[in-house]
């Protein structure tokens, strides 16, 4: 019954949500406010964002604050990188990759040590802060804007902290592992998009 519940509330999100907002084109403007904004109105960001953190808490310990932490240092990286102009090939893939890559790990419940779960995201973050950086108007600056969306992103890693720990808490150990299937139909839809 849960995981049924967990995968209708995927498709759900899925159904309802503006995908593609948080990449350019859209109405930006260049305030720490748009900043901590931009992650939360792109699903692909939002799932995978959240992820890292229900998938820090399956695996515990040091992934707490591990995987996080590597995760917003190498999103500073290419969101320098996307500032820049270079180029980097395969962004919007690598990032439904992220959440499909995400969502598989949670699901299958065999979490990898902290170190390298951390290179995984560390891996996958360079591409979310590309797109972010590429993506970041040009009235703005790293100190309103690049700060904006490293706030959003922390708070986003720690809300899946959190429903991560409560789930391990409070219910049986694979009921966690139907959020990953949840994120994972979510990725799956993404590619279909």
């Amino acid at each position: 019954m849960i995981a049924r519940a967990a995968l209708s509330l995927g498709l759900l999100v899925l159904l309802t949500s503006n995908v593609a907002l948080a990449h350019t084109g859209h109405g930006v403007s260049a305030t720490l406010a748009s900043g901590f904004l931009h992650p939360l109105t792109g699903l692909d960001h939002l799932l995978a964002m959240v992820a890292v953190g229900i998938w820090a808490a399956q695996i515990g310990g040091r992934a707490l604050y591990a995987l996080p932490a590597a995760f917003l240092s190498v999103m500073l990286i290419g969101g320098h990188l996307g500032m820049s102009g270079l180029a980097l090939p395969a962004v919007e893939s690598m990032i439904v990759g992220s959440v499909l890559m995400l969502g598989a790990a949670i699901a299958l419940g065999r979490p990898l040590p902290w170190s390298l779960a951390s290179a995984v995201v560390g891996g996958f973050a360079l591409f979310h802060g590309f797109a972010h950086g590429a993506e970041m108007p040009a009235a703005a600056t790293a100190a309103t804007h690049g700060v904006g969306f490293l706030l959003a992103t922390a708070a986003l890693h720690g809300i899946g902290i959190g429903i991560g720990i409560a789930v391990e808490r409070f219910a049986a150990r694979p009921r966690l592992r139907y959020a990953g299937a949840a994120v994972l139909v979510c990725g799956l839809g993404l590619m279909l998009q």
